[in-house]
């Protein structure tokens, strides 16, 4: 009994509570039942989901929950500050110690160990990571935590994000600070989307916090949809090609041919995708049924017919915040500005300890001085380097993002030059403006496999690794073996074929199947989703997987 207790009401790192775990649905019905009795009651209702919102976080990240409560509460008071203060001076002072605040956190978590390894490879030190509060932990309650083991905070990236945009948009004078702290604290732990997004800004989220709670027929059946089809895209088509083939192939690829290592690559694209989208399908689609919107976070981006495109439908909520953040404040496509090259150094400075090369600053600083006088004799050069310069170091700072490693600046730096080369191109591209079938054919495919391409750096799990799988495609294909393969590997290339089939239907006829789905009486739904679920049964394997981004 008492065992039972501890399992359902404490933190179990190898359990912790994800959307494909049967707990979870536990958990929700349980909080779906007390929220019926409060929806009326706004400030109660708020207040509520605040509440189930952190024990979600405890059960996924354990005691995190109090670096979630550190930056809520310093934002809460921060922002409060912004919009009192009288001077645009003191104004910027306190976004300024907003943003130290939270990138401290976010850097400490994400780059300890990196800018450890730096420092003691550079200066011949002996620094070692201690986790501090986990010492604490082992000495006062007796707890068995690994000191010398600093794991980031679960969708860490995602809530300093959100608290990073509620103290500047109040800044720019486009919010107003929330009164009620409990609110705030709710709008930045919201459990649906708390770990993996999508981020949400103050002004799309906070006005929905004292609205009439409403739930339409067509609300009800689009929020059912949206989560049966997030559980089938990531545990009946992500989690299956990932334990049956990406997983094996990515720990190994010197182990497996040419082909294996391409099927892999495709495979692992539509996995990201349906992994990713998967959990934004089911994150909107709980919010929707407790009165609340949340943004598209995927528009087919697969569908894509260029790389800029491609940005504009894959991760919204993080392209926009990036666009409105980071690449407008740097200058856009107009100029440079201050923020460009305080950008530019942060990069550059990543780049040195990356390579742990100290004369490579003594390089940047001469290409800098280069520029600065190409742009003093040939001023039209300026604004083209500058602009392109704004995108690149959007890209590669989206990268560093991801992590401190050369794989993720490469995938960045890659989509960097996508995007710059794009801008070029399509003044000079015969099919630009073509809405011929063949065009558009042709457009896709060539985006869609960039795309893919550079995601072997995204998923990599080494340099050597990604080396491995590139060496193996064009040396070691086994176009020999091609026929038995397929053979072997057929259920897979069966669901990779279902996964970019769904994918790919035309808008129209999503559309339809959405509508009838609708349309539906509830018994139909019922059986409907019972089908789903006994499909989806199936094809678990003995080990839920986690979902991908949970680790940024």
């Amino acid at each position: 009994m008492l065992n039972s207790l501890r399992n359902i009401f404490f933190f179990d790192q190898e359990s912790p509570m994800i959307f494909t775990r049967l707990y979870f649905w536990g958990f929700f019905v349980i909080v779906l039942l007390f929220y019926s009795f409060l929806y009326k009651k706004k400030a109660l209702r708020n207040f509520y989901l605040f509440a189930v919102s952190y024990f979600f976080y405890y059960k996924t990240g354990g005691l995190f929950v109090f670096i979630l409560l550190f930056a809520t509460i310093s934002d809460y008071l921060i922002g409060h500050a912004i919009f009192r203060a009288n001077r645009i001076t003191v104004k910027k002072l306190w976004l300024s110690l907003s943003v130290v605040i939270n990138l401290s956190v976010l850097c400490f978590f994400k780059y300890d160990y990196f800018f450890t390894d730096t420092i003691n490879k550079l200066f011949d030190t002996h620094f070692e990571v201690v986790t501090h509060a986990a010492l604490w932990s082992n000495n006062m309650l007796g707890t068995h935590f690994d000191i010398s083991r600093i794991l980031p905070p679960v969708g860490i990236s995602f809530f300093t994000f959100q608290t990073m945009s509620y103290a500047i948009d109040l800044y720019r004078g486009m919010v107003k600070p929330v009164k009620n702290p409990f609110d705030y604290a709710f709008y930045v732990s919201f459990f649906p989307q708390l770990v993996s997004g999508p981020i949400v800004r103050a002004s799309q989220f906070i006005p929905q916090l004292y609205k009439d709670f409403t739930l339409t027929h067509y609300e009800f059946g689009l929020s059912v949809y949206m989560i049966l089809k997030g559980l089938f895209k990531k545990m009946f088509i992500g989690d299956y090609i990932a334990v049956n083939l990406i997983d094996r192939v990515f720990a190994n690829p010197v182990s497996y041919s040419g082909f294996e290592n391409l099927m892999g690559l495709y495979g692992y694209s539509l996995q990201v995708y349906c992994d990713f989208s998967g959990y934004t399908d089911i994150a909107i689609g709980l919010a929707l049924l407790m009165g609340f919107t949340l943004p598209q976070n995927f528009n087919s981006p697969y569908k894509a017919k260029n790389v800029g495109d491609f940005w504009k439908r894959w991760h919204m909520s993080l392209s926009s915040w990036l666009k409105d953040y980071l690449y407008i404040p740097m200058g856009g496509n107009r100029n440079a500005s201050v923020f460009t090259y305080i950008s530019l150094t942060i990069v550059l400075v990543f780049f040195v300890l990356l390579s742990g090369k100290l004369w490579l600053a003594g390089a940047f600083l001469m290409a800098v001085i280069i520029f600065w006088l190409l742009t003093r004799i040939f001023p039209g050069l300026k604004r083209t380097i500058s602009t392109n310069i704004n995108l690149m170091m959007t890209m590669l700072l989206g990268g560093l993002w991801h992590g401190a490693n050369w794989t993720f600046v490469i995938w960045g730096g890659l989509n960097g030059i996508g995007l710059v080369v794009y801008k070029f191109w399509k003044k000079i591209s015969p099919y630009e403006n073509s809405n011929h079938r063949l065009a558009t054919i042709w457009k896709i495919f060539l985006t869609f496999n960039f795309i893919t391409f550079t995601r072997i750096w995204f998923r990599g799990e080494s340099m050597q690794g990604t080396f491995d799988l590139l060496t193996q495609v064009s040396n070691n294909f086994g176009w020999n073996h091609v026929p038995s393969m397929l053979l072997a590997y057929r259920k897979v290339f069966l669901v990779m074929v279902l996964g970019f089939v769904l994918h790919w239907l035309p808008y129209a006829t999503k559309d339809k199947l959405l509508n009838w789905f609708i349309d539906t009486p509830v018994y139909a739904k019922i059986l409907l989703s019972s089908l789903v679920l006994f499909i989806i049964y199936q094809s678990l394997s003995a080990e839920l997987q986690p979902f991908i981004y949970f680790q940024f």
